[in-house]
């Protein structure tokens, strides 16, 4: 399990407050996307494979250890049948976000979207786009931002920067 180096901005100093697990260490790719929007915005955080299917006891583990440990927001990324969302939101009380992955054995995604979508009433998962770890780490910022002004500063920043290029984008293309 590797950490993110980042410091935290919530609870004691060093403690880790989101967990980006993934189904596959071939996930990676995809979910890097949070990890960097995470260090972007300061939030410490942990990556690690986490396979609802060849390691269920390690994911029950880090589901029910999870809160324990002091994180606040799981992002759970998977591919194929893509239960591990799922399955750790049926364990934790935490707020988990799901990524649906493209894998090598989808069927173009939709499998993952569906999988990671369609919970039951009373398991909710948060689903993002496929692919979109990007937006997975964002939301979770929103989340954490909940309690923590400066993260709702930094929010409102990069929200504002996004207004900014699209004003500069349409500023641009009235000029030609």
């Amino acid at each position: 399990m590797s950490v993110g180096n980042s410091s935290s901005l919530l609870g004691t100093e060093g403690s880790v407050l989101v967990g980006i697990i993934m189904g596959s260490k071939s996930d990676l790719p995809v979910m890097q996307d949070a990890a960097d929007v995470l260090r972007e915005f300061g939030i410490s955080y942990e990556i690690t494979v986490v396979s609802a299917h060849r390691t269920p006891e390690r994911m029950f583990n880090y589901a029910k250890e999870a809160q324990g440990k002091g994180l606040k927001v799981i992002i759970a990324g998977a591919g194929g049948a893509a239960h591990l969302p799922g399955m750790v939101a049926s364990i934790t009380t935490l707020p988990v976000i799901g990524v649906p992955v493209k894998s090598s054995n989808s069927i173009d995604g939709w499998d993952s979207i569906l999988s990671i979508l369609q919970m039951p009433n009373g398991i909710p998962v948060a689903t993002v786009a496929l692919n979109a770890a990007k937006n997975a780490g964002l939301l979770a910022v929103q989340i954490l931002a909940t309690a923590d002004e400066s993260l709702t500063v930094k929010m409102q920043a990069y929200k504002e920067e996004l207004r900014r290029k699209v004003e500069e984008s349409a500023e641009e293309m009235n000029k030609i």
